[in-house]
């Protein structure tokens, strides 16, 4: 699958970071994996696995999900709002058919793909009208928020 890089903003809400949040996301990670649900918000969430572009390692991250076509996936590389893409998206981007999610206690092999034009339109219209904090999001950034499909990887 191929990935048309999304360019950073020039504004946007601080990117959540730190020791508090990292220990934040281990806790939720946790939580996911077991019940696919977001902790205290009960947002459907995933706990999104990736090869790191630079270091090749494996790097785990929740994330919000929305129903896709056809049984799939799909993400939006918000980061809060951030002027900067997420670093996942960036894993994705190079590794997009070496991901893998976890949720409710089950892992899937999956593979990422871009969403562009008319169909991601058609994706972001049915995830903002789901949900008004992924509209915040978008008002705080003047970049476009990659909507990515994930699909499951045949056997």
């Amino acid at each position: 699958m191929s990935f048309t890089p999304v360019a950073n903003g020039t504004r946007g809400a601080k990117p959540p970071g730190g020791r508090f949040m990292k220990w934040v996301n281990q806790w939720m990670m946790k939580r996911i994996s077991r019940t696919g649900k977001m902790p205290g918000i009960g947002f459907d969430a995933l706990v999104l696995t990736t090869i790191g572009h630079k270091s090749g390692l494996e790097r785990k991250t929740p994330v919000g999900w929305f129903p896709g076509k056809d049984g799939s996936w799909v993400i939006v590389a918000s980061a809060a709002g951030s002027a900067k893409n997420p670093d996942w998206y960036y894993n994705l981007a190079v590794n997009s058919d070496r991901v893998q999610i976890e949720m409710a206690g089950r892992k899937v092999a999956v593979t990422a793909e871009q969403l562009e034009g008319a169909e991601r339109q058609e994706a972001w219209s049915k995830i903002a009208a789901a949900s008004s904090q992924f509209r915040g999001y978008e008002a705080k950034t003047d970049r476009v928020m990659p909507v990515i499909r994930l699909t499951p990887r045949p056997s």
